[in-house]
């Protein structure tokens, strides 16, 4: 039951925090949330008038990946912190298995 309430908290936190991935210097950004929730994309308007419709693609991909791979690690460390908490409390019972 504890474990539950944990990962709820911990599915608030990362819903809070927010991550970019950029592309092309930054003329195509992507934002999402630690739980790799696409929460925009703003691409720059020049940028927009001059890319062809396959760069603006692959760059809309480059970006939402980079985003995505940020949010991955936020949520490994998220996770990571509640696991090492919920070890801790348990009265050494985390250093059982060989540590």
């Amino acid at each position: 039951m504890e474990a539950q309430q944990k990962a709820g908290e911990v599915k608030k936190r990362l819903d809070a925090i927010t991550v970019t991935g950029t592309a092309e210097g930054g003329k195509i950004t992507v934002q999402a949330n630690g739980n790799k929730v696409v929460r925009s994309i703003a691409i720059d308007e020049e940028f927009l008038k001059e890319a062809g419709k396959e760069e603006l693609e692959e760059l809309l991909v480059v970006a939402v990946n980079k985003a995505l791979e940020q949010a991955e690690n936020v949520s490994q460390s998220e996770m990571a912190a509640m696991t090492s908490a919920m070890l801790g409390g348990m009265g050494g019972l985390g250093n059982l298995f060989g540590k």
